[in-house]
């Protein structure tokens, strides 16, 4: 059974929310109701952290940009906001496999066929883009190095996946290429992160065949 609170807020959603919000009800309420109804939508966003926003994302798949603002997960300042490409979530993989990333990071240089291209980055470049308003970090553990111990000869290596995905797709993908990281952007570009950076990679999106 539902618990009350739940379907509380999913009956008040249908019923109040007013027409002249962000809220695209005709398309949303359904699948929002959906979501309030198992409580993964209810939480709010603190800085850049949003205790809920993984949980919430993966119910919402691909109805997050257009409905976001229907459980009040949207960013402020909607009409400045830089377009989805350039929004992002992180989640730092607690078990990466530096080995076998390194290994597949060479992988496009003999095969075309792959379905990643590498790029790499100066760690002063990635560390830049550590924060930035666009980002909602999902959840750490002690994958990332501190400043304190990098190596700034060494560059900060990521893997796009040249198509399009969703983010369950890209942590699970980004999973099996041993990544510190991913970092998914809300178009649906998935970029792995490697063992050798100290941040949360690259801010831009660069999927091949998931153009903004």
């Amino acid at each position: 059974m539902w618990q009350p609170i739940g379907l509380l807020s999913a009956v008040i959603f249908c019923l109040l929310m007013p027409s002249s919000s962000g809220c695209n009800k005709a398309l949303c309420a359904s699948d929002v109701s959906k979501c309030l109804l198992q409580e993964l939508c209810q939480c709010y966003v603190k800085g850049d952290q949003c205790p809920c926003c993984q949980e919430c994302m993966l119910c919402l798949d691909t109805l997050w940009e257009q409905c976001c603002d229907c459980v009040g997960l949207c960013k402020e300042n909607r009409g400045r906001r830089r377009q989805a490409a350039q929004r992002s979530s992180v989640e730092m993989l607690p078990i990466p496999v530096p080995s076998l990333f390194r290994a597949l990071s060479t992988v496009q240089d003999e095969d075309s066929s792959v379905a990643w291209r590498a790029l790499s980055l100066p760690v002063t470049e990635e560390l830049a883009q550590r924060s930035h308003k666009d980002h909602i970090l999902l959840s750490t553990h002690s994958a990332v190095m501190p400043t304190a111990s990098l190596n700034a000869s060494v560059p900060c290596t990521v893997l796009y996946i040249n198509r399009c995905m969703s983010m369950r797709h890209c942590h699970h993908s980004c999973e099996s290429t041993g990544s510190s990281a991913y970092r998914w952007f809300h178009n649906g570009c998935c970029q792995c992160v490697g063992p050798d950076c100290h941040g949360y990679g690259s801010k831009e999106p660069a999927c091949q065949q998931c153009r903004p």
